[in-house]
């Protein structure tokens, strides 16, 4: 995964045919401009220039170029169509239009992912030519998402505790990053919550930790820690999910994934700040040795969670790591988590929940969002809603009392393990797309990634 090519872009020119990407408004001007037997064609058959309208034109030689309507869609998704839609094999070259170049080769290299690990791809998809400049970050970003998608839709028997550990501490070491992966008797010290969600699997549970600078950050660049909830697979615990609940909970590793994807996108960028990525690994099973129902667990930060549902478990794997990356006082803390049914209900599945303490980066990551079209909606830490928590035999239980706010209440249980002087972003994400749409197939999702990177590298870039 960490090697995987974007096949789907080449940057010779030669033999590509012309590929014209047009808006309604600009259709009369490229009309004028395209050969007389061509722009007849496209008058003919009712060429509107809708979004994801295209039509292959023909020449002396056969096929000869292709129109591709974008109608008023801005975002990068439009170009996802045509790897799949262009005939198999060919090679094309955009040319000049109302469009950003860079989001067009993301588009198109979003649209061109598949998982091919277990089933090669039966189809050769269409190429796109690099344009002048090579768009560097646009590749960057995707490979970034090919990454992401890839570790999401890896099967849980071979993606494990182990193995997504492993998988995070290549990434550091690949970027000369300072790496630790905790284990066995040091994991029950130091991440007693991990261990606790992890002792009910064969497998055993792992934290990777490692550390990152930038070579143009110095001493006291900023710290940005990220942590990602790595659960890879969820049968609910002793609270077992139904069989409908579990299909797809081979994706609860989604937050881990995308946290790796943010990694390695602000690494590749060589942004001038210092960067700490927890990732806590587990499978959440059941077994003779699986917490249970009423359990109480002391956390790394001393205080005590009674267990009040055993499915409530990333929060747990999360607390700790949370704690631990508040001892290092980071200019801007974030954490990313399949957490919550309750985000879904509230926002649907392509919106991601986002939650902080300070407005400023609040703010900023929405903006950020809506710029690169990868959208998150934000919702309240509503302090009304804390007493929902409490225990009568520990100081806190890990799901509420009441069946309201989910999602709000996860994410003030997290915040307890926040030190007040952190500015701190959780995102409650979904992780997955229910079917394929341009630039967005079935399967894993990078959700909030991209978002987030430019939300940082705006501040710090």
């Amino acid at each position: 995964m960490l090697d995987q090519m974007i096949d789907c872009v080449v940057t010779a020119s030669a033999g590509a045919r012309p590929l014209h990407a047009v808006r309604p408004a600009d259709l009369p001007e490229l009309l004028a401009a395209l050969p007389d037997a061509q722009a007849g064609f496209l008058r003919e058959i009712g060429f509107k220039a809708s979004a994801g309208e295209l039509v292959l034109l023909s020449g002396d030689g056969g096929l000869a170029a292709a129109v591709f309507g974008l109608g008023e869609d801005a975002t990068p998704f439009p170009f996802g169509a045509l790897p799949t839609r262009l005939p198999e094999g060919t090679t094309w070259q955009l040319q000049p239009g109302a469009y950003d170049a860079d989001a067009a080769v993301l588009g198109f290299c979003l649209g061109a992912y598949r998982y091919t690990t277990l089933k090669p791809s039966e189809k050769t998809l269409a190429r796109l030519v690099l344009p002048e400049g090579g768009a560097p970050r646009s590749l960057s970003h995707a490979a970034a998402t090919w990454m992401v998608r890839d570790l999401i839709n890896t099967p849980a028997n071979l993606l494990g505790p182990v193995e997504l550990a492993e998988f995070a501490a290549s990434l550091g070491r690949r970027h000369g990053a300072t790496v630790s992966v905790s284990e066995g008797e040091a994991l029950a010290r130091d991440y007693p919550t991990v261990a606790a969600v992890g002792r009910g699997s064969v497998r055993p549970p792992r934290v990777t930790t490692f550390h990152w600078r930038g070579s143009r950050a110095h001493d006291d660049a900023p710290l940005l820690s990220l942590c990602g909830k790595g659960v890879c697979f969820d049968s609910g615990g002793y609270d077992l999910k139904p069989s409908a609940g579990m299909l797809r909970m081979k994706k609860d590793m989604g937050g881990a994934a995308t946290v790796l994807g943010l990694a390695r996108m602000i690494m590749e960028a060589d942004l001038p700040i210092r960067l700490a990525v927890r990732v806590g690994c587990v499978e959440n099973s059941v077994s003779g040795d699986a917490m249970r129902p009423l359990d109480v667990i002391r956390t790394r930060s001393g205080r005590t969670v009674e267990i009040g549902n055993t499915d409530a478990e990333g929060r747990l794997v999360l607390c700790d790591l949370l704690a631990e990356a508040c001892e290092e006082a980071p200019a801007l803390l974030v954490d990313c988590a399949t957490l919550t049914g309750a985000a879904r209900v509230a926002l649907g599945p392509d919106l991601p929940a986002l939650f902080s303490n300070e407005d400023g980066w609040a703010e900023s990551v929405m903006r950020a969002g809506q710029g690169v079209h990868d959208p998150v909606w934000r919702l309240p830490l509503w302090p009304g809603y804390a007493s929902w928590l409490s225990s009568s035999v520990a100081e806190m239980n890990n799901v509420s009392s009441k069946p309201y706010a989910g999602a709000i209440v996860a994410a003030l249980f997290l915040q307890r393990f926040v030190s007040a002087d952190t500015n701190w972003l959780h995102l409650d994400l979904y992780a997955w797309n229910d079917q394929t749409t341009p630039g967005r197939p079935e399967g894993g999702e990078a959700m909030a990634m991209r978002a987030l990177f430019a939300s940082v590298n705006e501040r710090w870039g």
